[in-house]
């Protein structure tokens, strides 16, 4: 039976760290990889714009020679009415795998219940499980283990958010989340990150006081204020956020070696500086650059041929 991510707790702790083994193997002897995808061919389907996710699967898929096949839910029977169970049936037939990018959590496991083949999440409203594979990739680099780091995000309780809360849990990290009341992650994520931290050693906390949560951190992450959807709160967060900006006071209450991530793309003076994002604890390109890296793991992992 096939196997889908469309959670980072579709991962267990052992298979994460595989995957993260697996990526740092193929960045660094990416020609030992280059024909693994032979003969795959992977749809990518976008409900929402796309740059890093995009271009990442799409030269990911490419590398290890497969064929990416990019489309836009607007020029898909989708945008027509077609059932997303009927699309998954149909691309089934087509291709060995497939990458969404939606609104709802739900479209995703109805087009996974419905698909005979892999299918990925490359961002939900809920999650955004590709991106913490990068994150984790990331951290590993600039830290070594990952067992017993504290990252701290700064921001909205979004779906970066709730995939860093499984992801570092099942990593045994201890993760910070610093937001303003109302804004939090949803709580059955974090109970869900909680039981996970408690058989790994890890540690989950949810604060409302930013710089208590930056004392000490090994890593500070931070994300837009209004996601993909949100725009019209817009003007009603920037009235919120501002104490939680990851700016230079902040790197100062962190460890001295912090490494400061975003996911990208960066709205340069609201979340996070140009001081920051540009400075010399700065592994943002990093961080963006391993979406390339993990994604192509990943794909491989699924199908069986890693």
């Amino acid at each position: 039976m096939e196997r889908d991510y469309l959670s980072v707790d579709d991962l267990t702790p052992e298979e994460l760290t595989a995957l993260l083994d697996l990526s740092a193997k193929l960045k660094a002897q990416p020609e030992g990889y280059a024909d693994r995808l032979h003969g795959k061919a992977v749809a990518m389907v976008f409900e929402k714009p796309s740059t890093r996710t995009r271009v990442s699967f799409e030269v990911a898929i490419s590398s290890a020679g497969g064929h990416a096949v990019p489309l836009l839910s607007a020029e898909l029977q989708l945008g027509r009415g077609e059932t997303i169970e009927d699309t998954g049936r149909v691309l089934s037939r087509y291709v060995d795998a497939v990458v969404l990018r939606t609104f709802e959590q739900e479209r995703l496991e109805v087009l996974a219940r419905a698909s005979s083949v892999p299918v990925v999440n490359a961002l939900s409203d809920f999650e955004h499980p590709c991106q913490c594979l990068a994150d984790l990739l990331t951290v590993r680099e600039k830290k070594g283990e990952l067992a017993g780091r504290t990252l701290v995000y700064l921001g909205d309780g979004n779906n970066v958010t709730h995939s860093l809360l499984l992801g570092c849990a099942k990593s045994g990290m201890r993760i910070r989340v610093a937001t303003p009341p109302g804004f939090e992650p949803i709580p059955q994520v974090v109970q869900r990150a909680s039981e996970i931290a408690r058989a790994t050693g890890g540690q989950v906390e949810v604060l409302n006081d930013p710089e208590e949560a930056c004392a000490g951190a090994d890593v500070l992450y931070t994300d837009v204020w209004a996601s993909m959807g949100q725009e019209a709160e817009a003007g009603e967060r920037a009235l919120v956020f501002p104490a939680y900006q990851l700016n230079q006071p902040m790197v100062k209450l962190a460890a001295p070696d912090v490494t400061v991530l975003h996911c990208l793309p960066a709205h340069r003076g609201q979340e996070i500086t140009d001081e920051v994002i540009d400075g010399p604890h700065s592994a943002v390109w990093d961080q963006a650059e391993n979406r390339m890296h993990t994604q192509k793991a990943l794909l491989l992992w699924l199908l069986g041929v890693a």
